[in-house]
């Protein structure tokens, strides 16, 4: 399907786009009734009676109409960046950024990266355990591993194939979720006067550790931040229709567990009321439909993964690392490196929790961080849009003070999981702020020089018979914005490292966007036929294919008639054989020698060492490695001279 065609389909509500979005970003929302009322009943065993659970349903139904519904369906759906979302998304689409806005960005981004280790860990442990109505011994965590196994290794050949069947299996997994609550609810229908808020406050006034059990009510609400995240997928009319359905599904079962454990409260706290309500005969059957939605639920935050990888390379959020296509649909990625460390790292969770309950301080600490730092970013952006100060500040307020609560909460259990999300989450951290900070200290000190000052040089070059001819095309990727400028050290490689003589010097120019999927170019003939300059505009999620859309332009100019490709060696030239090119790359090295803050040290080092994760420009931009040249010059940095040495007769 071609792009335009697919952005047209998701602007407006249909049954089969609602039907897909289900399977895309109902994933992890759609599992958490696995875990969330079994993480409420348990944190509350010490004082289990008829308020945890009254109570715990209030809170769970009133953060997901508020957190889900308002925030994210009704307000933030509508922030999208020419129908992209996502918390990069929301940051390009910021017009003025202050200095603090990366740094959120940063912070949000880490955090769902975070997530992306701790979901499919989770999600499969607490599917896979249901089995352990049938046979407690059974061996859970290696049938886990075995799962986690075979879908990261699947991610290589893309999701084609099995991803057609999401949307069907998510919707009947919902189906199921709804039949089960209703059957409970009917005999037990006086559960839903935890409707009231009411019972939310006393739950969080009068509760015994009400409030620090708030960690547990806010796993209801994990995998919110895919409702944004997948707006360029599925459209936010698909989204907010599957949501009605996936809501009233989600409740129904909710309450409906609410319903039984009124029921069975001689049963106890340390049960899973999920599994419970599943009549006996329904157990293996449901145990293989839950284990398949969390899969979905893995696939879906595994490829989110690779996006938000993706489109934080392209905002240099992120080292380059190799992005390939495993299948013919656009925005499908597939980052082998990214999945072999996401694989390692769920398979160190599992074995070290071991249980899905141990998890669950470590899951929702990740979703709370990021939808903190999307809530400052979209008071951010609703400012700029104009929107009423007072309007802006109320939302802002009321967001900041749920999710600060549910922080809080979340970190009180630091010491038993939480950690582990923010181990992940820093280590995410470092890899962005090193990259990012890093060329902003080197980029402070590009210098730039004139081209007029140097055109009647590059003409007599050109032309000097005496300098060996290096290549008929020489091709250098430059960052200068202005076109009568270029920075200092192209000049020096052609002119003073070693004299570099070609017919034509080509300078491109690639400029990332906000726009997340422009692709087109411009040609300025700075000298017609000797320096040509390109400038490439592409999209943050347009991959950067420079070889590629070089030989194209070349081809629309030959096409026109502004140039000939045919070789400028006169043997060559007779028998109409193309011209050659080389391209020429040049890394800027910062001497130690000059002096920085020591922060500034610490950034550089940290850039240093994270530049180790990256790919070579090469392989980045699709080039001939046997005809490219890599050079490198010194950064300099004006600085006054305290004392000049002295020369001794």
């Amino acid at each position: 399907m071609k792009r335009a065609d697919h952005q047209n389909d998701i602007k407006k509500f249909t049954f089969a786009g609602a039907l897909m979005t289900l399977g895309i970003v109902f994933g992890d929302l759609g599992t958490s009734p696995l875990y969330t009322m079994r993480a409420i009943v348990n944190g509350g065993a010490d004082n289990y009676n008829e308020l945890l659970i009254y109570g715990g349903l209030s809170c769970i139904f009133w953060t997901l109409t508020l957190s889900a519904t308002i925030k994210y369906i009704v307000i933030t759906l509508n922030a999208d960046n020419n129908g992209e979302g996502g918390i990069f998304s929301l940051m390009a689409l910021l017009k003025t950024k202050s200095a603090w806005a990366p740094i959120l960005t940063m912070i949000g981004g880490s955090a769902l990266l975070a997530d992306g280790v701790i979901t499919p860990a989770i999600t499969v442990t607490s599917s896979v355990e249901g089995l352990r109505l049938l046979n407690p011994g059974i061996p859970v965590v290696p049938i886990v591993l075995i799962i986690l196994g075979v879908l990261f290794f699947i991610q290589q050949f893309g999701t084609k194939l099995i991803g057609n069947s999401f949307g069907p299996i998510m919707f009947i997994w919902f189906l199921v979720m709804s039949i089960l609550g209703l059957l409970q609810l009917i005999q037990h229908p006086s559960i839903l006067k935890a409707l009231s808020p009411v019972y939310a406050y006393r739950f969080l006034i009068e509760y015994p550790g009400g409030f620090i059990l708030l960690g547990a009510v806010f796993l209801a609400v994990t995998g919110t931040e895919a409702l944004y995240a997948d707006l360029g997928h599925c459209g936010k009319w698909n989204i907010r229709g599957a949501w009605t359905f996936a809501k009233v599904a989600l409740l129904l079962n909710y309450f409906g567990q609410g319903a039984w454990l009124m029921h069975n409260m001689e049963k106890g706290p340390h049960i899973n009321p999920f599994f419970e309500i599943m009549p006996g005969w329904f157990i293996i059957p449901g145990v293989l439909l839950a284990t398949a939605a969390a899969i979905i639920a893995s696939q879906a935050i595994i490829s989110g993964s690779f996006t938000l990888i993706s489109e934080a390379v392209s905002l240099n959020f992120w080292p380059k690392v190799r992005i390939l296509h495993p299948t013919w649909i656009r925005g499908q990625v597939y980052l082998p490196f990214v999945n072999w460390v996401l694989w390692i790292a769920c398979s160190v969770t599992v074995i070290w929790f071991n249980e899905s309950s141990n998890m669950n301080a470590a899951y929702g600490l990740a979703i709370n961080i990021t939808e903190i730092m999307t809530t400052l970013l979209l008071s951010y952006y609703l400012l700029q849009k104009g929107v009423n100060h007072r309007l802006v500040l109320l939302l802002f307020m009321t967001y900041i003070t749920i999710e600060g609560s549910f922080l809080i909460a979340n970190l009180h259990k630091f010491h038993s999981g939480g950690w582990f999300t923010f181990l992940l989450a820093s280590i995410y951290f470092l890899i962005m702020y090193g990259w990012y900070y890093g060329r902003k200290i080197k980029n402070r000190y590009i210098t730039f020089a004139d081209l007029d000052k140097h055109l009647d040089l590059l003409r007599d070059l050109s032309k000097d018979q005496s300098v060996p001819r290096l290549a008929t095309n020489l091709v250098y990727i430059i960052r200068a914005n202005r076109k009568d400028q270029v920075e200092s050290k192209v000049i020096y490689s052609i002119f003073q490292k070693q004299p570099k003589r070609a017919d034509t010097y080509w300078l491109l120019h690639v400029d990332r966007v906000n726009e997340p999927n422009r692709s087109d170019y411009q040609v300025t003939q700075i000298i017609p036929g000797i320096l040509i300059r390109i400038d490439f505009r592409l999209g943050f999620k347009v991959e950067p294919k420079i070889n590629l859309y070089f030989r194209e332009v070349l081809e629309d100019l030959e096409n026109s008639g502004e140039i000939k490709l045919q070789s400028s060696y006169d043997s060559l030239k007779k028998h109409a054989v193309e011209g050659d090119f080389k391209f020429i790359l040049i890394d800027r090295i910062m001497s130690r020698d000059y002096t920085l803050s020591t922060w500034e040290n610490f950034t550089l080092a940290l850039h240093s060492l994270v530049r180790r994760l990256s790919i070579s420009d090469i392989r980045t931009l699709n080039l001939d490695s046997t005809n490219t040249i890599e050079e490198q010059v010194p950064i300099t940095i004006d600085r006054p001279v305290h004392y000049r040495i002295k020369r001794i007769q």
